[in-house]
């Protein structure tokens, strides 16, 4: 028999189709992520396109997008209804958008870390993890000038060079 769209899975049809287990899907029931309701016997079923939200989160997993952030995305969608087509291009759109601004993040880390993490002793004058005498601790923790936008430092803070500060 073929399944309909608005067929509802049991929690094990859930974790049959999605590989995760049932205590996650309790976890990302409790955070808003996805939606059940409960049967005559009072047993928890899902909307069939629930799948796809499952699906979303799996992707995020594993690709480390924190789970606030796809709860933005998925607080977005109708929860008592199938989303439509143009609902997920809209998603899509939202989430190419972040993707896009890490990749950029990510390949901008690894051509400041190339020079400097790839020559072994982290004493470069162009290097981005030098903070001598401490002189960041007041601007966050862990490697201010890697993590913070340059915009959000003094200009005498964002010169690679190990007299910047002093």
């Amino acid at each position: 028999m073929h399944a309909g769209p608005e067929d509802h899975l049991t929690i094990g049809d859930i974790v049959r189709r999605t590989g995760v287990p049932a205590s996650a899907l309790h976890f990302y029931e409790r955070k808003g992520l996805i939606f059940s309701e409960r049967d005559g016997g009072n047993q928890r079923i899902f909307s069939r396109h629930m799948l796809r939200r499952i699906s979303l989160i799996i992707v995020a997993k594993r690709l480390h997008i924190p789970l606030s952030d796809v709860a933005k995305i998925l607080a977005t969608l109708p929860t008592d209804r199938a989303p439509t087509h143009k609902d997920w291009q809209r998603v899509s759109r939202t989430w190419k958008k972040q993707l896009e601004e890490r990749r950029r993040a990510i390949e901008k880390l690894e051509q400041e870390l190339t020079g400097c993490i790839g020559c072994g002793c982290l004493s470069m004058k162009a290097c981005l993890l030098l903070n001598p005498d401490d002189t960041l601790r007041d601007h966050g923790p862990g490697p201010v000038r890697l993590q913070k936008p340059a915009t959000s430092l003094p200009a005498e803070l964002t010169r690679h060079s190990p007299d910047a500060g002093r």
